[in-house]
């Protein structure tokens, strides 16, 4: 493969891509992902029995932070204006489905913003009930996270 195909490539190593000739326009992007837990642990969460505190309300700030803080994790991710975040947590039997809606007027996407702002989300969640979820060896058999995808990018 030719090291032109690479937009992120150079002889100097990598680069951010310039985006500064593009035209601003309305941007949004939704992703989602889930936490698999215990039943028992889910019904703590929805009955606010975490020792920890809210998990749900802790989760969606945590997401809205790493939203807004994604060019600094990921190193050629630029820095966008945020106009608007949405976050929906889905409680089932045995797992939370967490989804971001991520909106910008810009010259590029918001894809790594929704996929970061869900990523921290569950990562906060497992943070905060790991208590409970610890088998009695220390160990989470049935803890996992997964499906983490972008379901939607838009731009206007």
């Amino acid at each position: 493969m030719d090291k032109k195909e690479f937009t992120h490539l150079s002889k100097q190593g990598v680069h951010m891509v310039e985006v500064g000739d593009k035209p601003v326009v309305k941007r949004m992007a939704v992703a989602k992902g889930r936490i698999h837990l215990n039943p028992e642990t889910i019904k703590l969460i929805e009955n606010n029995e975490i020792k920890k505190g809210n998990v749900l309300t802790t989760a969606q700030i945590a997401g809205i932070n790493a939203i807004k803080s994604t060019h600094h994790l990921i190193p050629l991710c630029h820095s966008l204006k945020i106009t608007g975040i949405d976050a929906t947590f889905q409680l089932e039997n045995e797992h939370i489905t967490v989804e971001f809606s991520v909106r910008s007027s810009g010259k590029t996407g918001v894809e790594m913003e929704a996929l970061t702002g869900v990523s921290v989300a569950l990562l906060t969640i497992w943070d905060m009930v790991k208590s409970v979820e610890k088998d009695e060896f220390g160990q989470y058999p049935s803890t996992f996270i997964k499906d983490i995808k972008v379901v939607k990018k838009m731009k206007d």
